[in-house]
């Protein structure tokens, strides 16, 4: 009866995780104990869930519980311990549904802790001891306890399968060998083991490698999003720092427009009311003079008639008349003040566009492979328009600044100082990150394909400024029968059948530039890898051939 007490005792304070007594107990809000690190691992799985349970009774909890170790528990088990009946055969130390049993145990099974490859069977502890004491056995090849031992036995000649045929690749044993798989290529299990071992070495190599190589990636994406993080901050403060002085400059200027119109006002209201009170007192001396002349006339007496007249008949100095011209004193300055306003709204619809198309542009992806189709392509198509401010002057642009023709005569552009003055060249108005695809179809002319750095001079030596002659453009050029590709006054010669339409491809992180006939497939013509360390603008070089000229193509 007492080694039955103690037994249950035992129970008690056994751990339902590990099976083993209580180790650090810890006791859950739902009242079941668990060694502290039993617990804490099946939590650990959990964490995914962020939902923990009690493997006992399934209670959940959220959030996690604080463990903290139940000081009674501790003595108890230590109290236990020291008892010596340990030593027996506890539950946990049987077999459950789960575990593998061993072949030799009469009755109620233990576990198995190891499995014999050679004898096809499993064994407890105490079943396992030949293993180690008997030289024949010694030379068995143990495993952990395995229940699938029977899949190494030949269906077919109830023989263990030793050996691996690589023809038909599947394990075999020795009759089989000579029987349906004689003639081709076997080997021993070990044999084929070891070289699979050896690929598969390789290959956890590759995978821990390709692992390294991803854990640095997501350290660059973090750094990446502590930049643009940083970068972003920094624009937004710094732009609305800018913008506050713009509005302190416009309610500057505007406070000065408002005195000053005041200013105008008062003087001009002045000199009208100076000369109002002038005509008011002359037709006050008017109105005076009048009745005395009119009381002249009523006079009946000649002599005296004739004798008042000449001091009263004498008028004085009349005003001249008085222009009103119209009211048109304050149109200059509503016509000035309209003029800065529609001036600020030009700058502020040019540079916003420039803003909205770069300041997003932010290509942090996994590497893509390259379009192979012109329908892969057109997922990156750009709809990209000139911009007028870099246009050579005998260049004009239409369809919507998408096309540019070379013209004899000059066009009437305002001077401004990103527009090209020694070649007939263009660019775009959209900067190009990221992926982009666009086509250009030519008429009439031979033209250079470009994409520039926005820097790119558009004065000076000839080798600044045109596309392909520096290290600040590349350019592709088409003409008759024949293609070249430059870059920094380097020629390349490219070989190809002619076509009035050339697409090309950028992958600006990935620092890949493309250029491609498009007819009915799609031809390369010529591949750039390089570093790109600044947005790209479209551009296009026309030859002079007035009315030749060159498009961006509509794709969407």
């Amino acid at each position: 009866m007492a080694q039955k007490g103690v037994q249950l005792d035992r129970e008690t304070f056994s751990c339902s995780i590990c099976l083993d007594l209580l180790k650090d107990p810890v006791t859950t809000s739902c009242g079941h104990n668990y060694c502290m690190n039993c617990i804490k691992s099946h939590w650990d799985e959990e964490d995914r869930k962020n939902i923990y349970s009690c493997p006992q009774c399934k209670q959940t909890f959220t959030p996690r519980p604080v463990l903290l170790k139940n000081n009674l528990l501790v003595v108890l088990v230590e109290e236990l311990k020291k008892t010596g009946l340990q030593a027996a055969p506890a539950d946990h130390c049987y077999a459950g549904a789960e575990d593998v049993v061993c072949d030799v145990c009469a009755g109620r099974k233990l576990k198995a802790i190891k499995s014999c490859l050679v004898c096809l069977m499993s064994y407890c502890d105490q079943h396992l001891q030949p293993h180690y004491d008997v030289p024949q056995l010694k030379k068995h090849k143990l495993v952990e306890p395995s229940k699938k031992l029977q899949e190494n036995i030949c269906s077919r000649h109830d023989e263990v399968m030793k050996m691996f045929c690589r023809t038909d690749q599947q394990l075999i044993c020795y009759l089989c060998s000579v029987d349906e798989h004689k003639g081709h290529n076997t080997v021993s299990a070990a044999a084929e083991r070891t070289e699979m071992q050896k690929k598969l070495e390789g290959s956890r190599q590759n995978i821990q490698q390709r692992i390294q190589d991803r854990e640095k990636d997501v350290k660059l994406l973090q750094q990446q999003v502590e930049a643009i993080n940083l970068s972003a901050d920094k624009a937004v403060e710094d732009s609305e720092k800018i913008f506050t002085e713009l509005i302190r400059l416009l309610e500057k200027r505007s406070s000065d427009v408002k005195q000053q119109v005041r200013s105008q006002q008062e003087s001009e209201v002045s000199q009208v009311k100076e000369l109002q009170d002038k005509l008011e007192q002359e037709i006050t001396e008017l109105k005076r003079k009048d009745a005395e002349l009119k009381k002249l006339s009523h006079t009946e007496d000649h002599n005296q008639f004739l004798h008042n007249y000449p001091s009263l008949s004498a008028l004085s100095q009349s005003t001249s008349s008085i222009h009103i011209r119209p009211l048109s004193c304050f149109e200059d300055v509503i016509a000035a003040v309209s003029e800065v306003r529609d001036k600020l709204q030009d700058v502020l619809r040019e540079e916003w566009t420039n803003v909205s198309l770069t300041g997003t542009e932010v290509d942090v992806s996994l590497p893509q492979p390259e379009p192979k189709t012109r329908a892969d392509f057109l997922k990156y198509s750009r709809e990209i328009t000139l911009d007028p401010n870099t246009a050579y002057t005998h260049l004009s642009l239409s369809e919507g600044n998408r096309k540019a023709t070379r013209m004899r005569q000059q066009q009437s552009y305002s001077s401004h100082p990103d527009r090209f003055t020694g070649c007939s060249q263009v660019l775009s108005r959209e900067s190009l990150t990221g992926r982009c695809y666009w086509e250009v179809e030519r008429r009439g002319v031979g033209i250079r394909v470009a994409v520039a750095y926005k820097n790119i001079s558009r004065a000076g030596s000839w080798y600044e400024c045109v596309f392909g002659l520096n290290d600040k453009s590349w350019a592709l050029r088409c003409e008759k029968n024949s293609y070249s590709f430059w870059y920094n006054n380097v020629q390349t010669l490219i070989s190809g059948p002619e076509s009035s339409r050339v697409g090309v491809y950028l992958d600006h992180s990935a620092g890949i530039l493309s250029f491609y006939r498009v007819s009915e497939t799609m031809t390369l013509l010529h591949r750039v890898q390089t570093t790109f360390t600044q947005p790209l603008y479209a551009g296009l070089r026309l030859y002079y051939s007035p009315g030749g000229t060159a498009e961006f193509c509509k794709l969407k």
